[in-house]
């Protein structure tokens, strides 16, 4: 693996860990805290997740004109601006428009981390994918495990924390990525002959269909992260359990990745297999934590769930690297990002108002079928892809 790929690596693991000081405790905050409902909290996210969809259509477009360096030091500027403001501005409403302003700084930064993973290891496929993705991941079981820790004693606390490892990160980017985007020039000169036009559309077409199903899965998995969150409090689990369960998940994915690397040499071959495999164990997962009443069931159900976003979050970033053009890595990228960002602003107002008006064992149904419909357009994205190769095989002998 080349040297600036675990650059891009300390980079994530650093920045992610810092954002997870506060999305654990998002909807706890504006819930307990703040007193505001589940419904007002999914608000919240939801414009929180809605400037983080701009922020990846943003930053992936930046990318390919401007390369990455100027684009990340954009994002991360925004984020540790906003991040340090909310060290003594947090009531509701300044809360609310600061982690509108965090989305949109933080979602320009994870498009060009990606596309600059995919472009510098080129040879290493899916492998760039999944080291960023452990990375993001190691960052999310620090800053879960750290941020629970420090909200239990004071929510200030993690708002310094955040503020001082977003601070961290710009100075990483400022000093040491300046010489890492080696392929700006380049980028930019496609991008400007293709004159921003897609050429494949039914490429680009199969990535819509399976960016679909993404997104249904992750309106699926952020209900950790809101709805099941508050849902554990009500059970007696407290803050610092519900935090362990993400430590949990982040470091079953380090110590795990040799055995799913394994799994899919020997028995998963192509990527559309292994997000497959994904969505049928994130419905096993759901129907646990559904009759899960203490820590132990959620420990379960989350491990499951693990295992799961094992083989689909890496997997949809990889596919986008494999259909995008030259110099469009960002654009793809950033389509794939603002899916899974759409997931999130949508999951927290939705899950919110199912448990509001109807109950919780509602609401896990509801994600179950969501998981059945992603199985469903995935399978639709395959057989048009399949289609796509077969028409190019013809043309390309000819």
């Amino acid at each position: 693996m080349p040297a600036k790929v675990w650059l891009l690596i300390i980079g994530m693991a650093l920045n992610v860990t810092g954002s997870s000081f506060l999305w654990p405790i998002n909807t706890i905050f504006i819930h307990e805290h703040l007193g505001k409902s589940l419904t007002v909290a999914g608000i919240v996210l939801l414009l929180n997740s809605g400037a983080g969809i701009i922020g990846n259509l943003t930053g992936g477009l930046l990318f390919d004109k401007l390369g990455g360096y100027k684009t990340i030091m954009l994002g991360v500027s925004i984020s540790f601006t906003t991040s340090f403001l909310l060290i003594w501005f947090h009531d509701f409403w300044m809360y609310s428009v600061l982690l509108v302003f965090m989305g949109f700084g933080m979602g320009i930064v994870f498009p060009s981390m990606y596309a600059l993973a995919g472009t510098m290891w080129k040879e290493g496929g899916r492998k760039a994918f999944n080291r960023i993705y452990i990375a993001q991941n190691v960052g999310v079981a620090l800053g879960a495990a750290l941020g629970g820790f420090a909200a239990s004693y004071s929510f200030t606390l993690s708002f310094i924390s955040c503020s001082t490892l977003s601070f961290v990160f710009f100075i990483i980017v400022l000093f040491g990525f300046k010489d890492i985007d080696e392929t700006e020039e380049a980028s930019v000169q496609t991008v400007f002959s293709q004159r921003k036009r897609i050429h494949n559309k039914e490429a680009f077409m199969a990535l819509l269909i399976l960016c679909g199903g993404y997104l249904l899965a992750w309106i699926g998995y952020v209900q950790w992260q809101s709805t099941i969150a508050a849902y554990t409090q009500s059970l007696g689990v407290t803050l610092k359990m519900y935090s362990l369960l993400w430590t949990v998940n982040g470091v079953f994915i380090v110590l795990g990745q040799p055995l799913v690397n394994l799994f899919l040499k020997k028995w998963l071959h192509s990527t559309t297999s292994q997000i497959l495999v994904g969505y049928c164990i994130f419905v096993i997962s759901f129907v646990m934590v559904g009759n899960a009443k203490d820590f132990s069931g959620f420990m379960l159900a989350m491990i499951v769930l693990t295992i799961g976003e094992m083989l689909v979050w890496p997997g949809v970033p990889s596919i986008a690297a494999e259909l995008a053009p030259e110099g469009r890595a960002g654009f793809y990228q950033g389509i794939v990002n603002s899916t899974a960002t759409g997931g999130r602003m949508l999951g927290p107002l939705f899950g919110g108002m199912i448990a509001d008006l109807f109950n919780i064992s509602v609401l896990f149904q509801t994600i179950i079928g969501l998981m059945v419909l992603a199985f469903i357009l995935t399978i639709i994205y395959s057989k048009s892809r399949h289609a796509i190769q077969q028409t190019e095989i013809p043309q390309q002998a000819s």
